[in-house]
């Protein structure tokens, strides 16, 4: 074999490597179970809840509904006549699936240019500043992850409207992410002893 063909096959191989891993973890189901597969994951969590308040809990369970801990989820296609392409439904990227305009929001604010919306201490750290402006300015408790994440989703002047009342829908999914979190809640108060 060649050294050049060698070499390529080399290179091929570190190259597919890389890039960093955007699967999700094995079982969504068990905090304890997604915090031991993904270490980076607890101490960006924690991290979070230290700077802004938000419990790791309600954190697990807003990434959970907003991209199953996938780094680079974005959302679906959309397509004119079932088979044109015509772009993605909305920005939204990420563990946290922000917004291109929120997100840059949230590099002005806290002065973090070269936050990424795929790695996992920004992404955590988003959700703690956004929910953290949500209770400041809306009254929200930090650990009410239903209501969190109904001005999540909504935007905080949608929520103040109360527009998630005309989405059955949408209250159907912040009453799921309430049960998750709180699930998450127990599963990590037996884990950590």
């Amino acid at each position: 074999m060649s050294r050049l063909l060698r070499a390529s096959i080399l290179l091929l191989a570190l190259a597919s490597c890389g890039g960093g891993n955007f699967s999700a973890p094995r079982n969504l189901d068990d905090a304890c179970a997604i915090l031991r597969q993904r270490p980076a994951y607890w101490k960006a969590l924690r991290a979070t809840e230290r700077k802004w308040g938000i419990p790791v809990h309600v954190q697990m369970a807003a990434i959970y509904q907003e991209s199953k801990f996938i780094g680079n989820a974005r959302t679906p296609h959309r397509y004119a006549l079932g088979v044109i392409p015509m772009g993605r439904q909305s920005s939204a990227y990420g563990y946290s699936q922000a917004l291109d305009g929120t997100w840059e929001e949230y590099q002005r604010d806290q002065r973090r240019r070269g936050a990424k919306r795929d790695r996992i201490t920004d992404a955590t750290d988003f959700m703690g500043w956004y929910m953290n402006e949500s209770s400041v300015e809306l009254g929200i408790p930090r650990n009410d992850a239903e209501a969190q994440y109904l001005a999540y989703h909504e935007g905080r002047t949608g929520y103040a409207n109360q527009s998630y009342l005309g989405k059955p829908w949408l209250v159907d999914v912040a009453a799921a992410i309430g049960a998750r979190s709180e699930m998450y809640a127990e599963q990590l108060a037996y884990c950590r002893r």
